[in-house]
């Protein structure tokens, strides 16, 4: 039993290994000269480590303007999807009313279907709006997220009803009740989800290549395409030094929160 658990371990570590080498390929490649990058192609040591690739990226593009892009997007639709489905779980989970359980369903629905189903009509109702080439077209499509939903309502069931009863004898209202017992009582869940949707917002490649033309709207994704395309494809330095500009924020964010999120998904498991 014992040889079986050391072998698994092995096994474990092996996958890891192969999960994070792109990762340090990407930073290491960023950090190599020229020279090296093709003379010591899978060595993942950088020597003489140099940061040239880095200032030529920021001399050659407003490499700042398209983090700043991203970053705006990224943290509002954060924002507005967390609040959607706070108070969406809210209402499912402490409102009495006729169609509920139906209208749950129909936003785990929703998680189903494909975003390029949507993208064009999306695409043709911004359009007509006027709101092509702004960050209200990134968005406004992605102001609700019915993962969201789901997760908070299947926690906000888990907190005792007694308690919120207790407060509503108090005199406490709706509002009262929901922000200050119920969301601090799932705090680490909507943290978990938060980061999850800033995240997937801050990749998010193909919506605003629809819907931005104008360079200097580009997110990072964007840009990063952008530059690939000005270089030829051949500049590997440059190219990982964008990637990995691009990389910090969201490896940053989970890295604050980890224990939030590790935590959210096993206590969602157990429970």
């Amino acid at each position: 039993m014992k040889i079986s658990f050391n072998w698994w371990h092995l096994l474990l570590i092996v996958a890891l290994l192969l999960s994070f080498f792109p990762l340090i390929w990407m930073v290491s490649t960023s950090l190599k000269e020229t020279g090296q990058i093709f003379s010591d192609f899978l060595n993942p040591i950088p020597l003489p480590i140099t940061f040239e690739h880095f200032q030529h990226v920021m001399v050659s593009s407003p490499m700042s303007r398209f983090v700043f892009n991203s970053f705006i997007v990224a943290a509002a639709a954060t924002i507005f999807q967390v609040l959607t489905s706070i108070l969406a779980a809210y209402a499912l989970t402490q409102f009495e009313f006729r169609g509920r359980y139906a209208l749950f369903y129909i936003i785990v629905a929703s998680m189903l279907i494909p975003v390029l189903v949507t993208m064009l009509p999306n695409y043709l109702l911004l359009s007509r709006w006027g709101l092509l080439n702004s960050y209200a077209a990134i968005i406004l499509p992605q102001l609700a997220n019915g993962m969201g939903v789901f997760f908070l309502r299947q926690s906000f069931r888990t907190i005792p009803k007694a308690l919120l009863e207790s407060a509503q004898v108090e005199g406490a209202s709706d509002w009262q009740r929901m922000w200050l017992i119920v969301v601090p009582a799932v705090r680490p869940m909507i943290v978990a989800i938060g980061i999850i949707f800033f995240i997937n917002v801050w990749n998010e490649y193909f919506w605003p290549l629809m819907v931005i033309n104008d360079e200097n709207m580009f997110t990072i994704p964007l840009a990063l395409q952008l530059f690939i395309n000005s270089e030829g494809g051949t500049s590997w330095g440059p190219m990982m030094a964008v990637a990995t500009l691009a990389s910090i924020p969201p490896v940053l964010a989970f890295l604050l929160v980890q224990k939030h999120i590790i935590s959210s998904f096993l206590s969602a498991g157990v429970k």
